[in-house]
């Protein structure tokens, strides 16, 4: 590939990670944003390739947006059961 064609690539897949990004802050939805760093993370790792970095696009790829968009996603499944649950106090015991 020409040097214009891996630069243009290179801007497309950066402004990816930057719209990837302003999701994860933006929107309201936990899971959604989430999955949008988890994609910010993923097109990060495919800039690493293109830079010729592969050992960094792998680490990104398995670390970034792998394990850590699972912990989170474990995180948020888990506290939202919580939150869920009913309490175990009764009614009766407000003063």
């Amino acid at each position: 590939m020409t040097a214009f064609v891996l630069t243009l690539l290179t801007i497309v897949i950066c402004a990816g990670i930057l719209i990837g990004g302003l999701l994860a802050v933006m929107l309201d939805n936990m899971v959604s944003a989430v999955i949008s760093a988890g994609l910010a993370s993923l097109f990060a790792s495919v800039v690493y390739v293109i830079l010729a970095a592969p050992d960094v696009a792998m680490t990104e790829a398995s670390i970034g947006s792998g394990l850590t968009t699972m912990i989170f996603l474990y995180a948020i499944r888990k506290t939202q059961k919580s939150e869920s649950s009913p309490s175990k106090t009764s009614a009766g015991d407000e003063t």
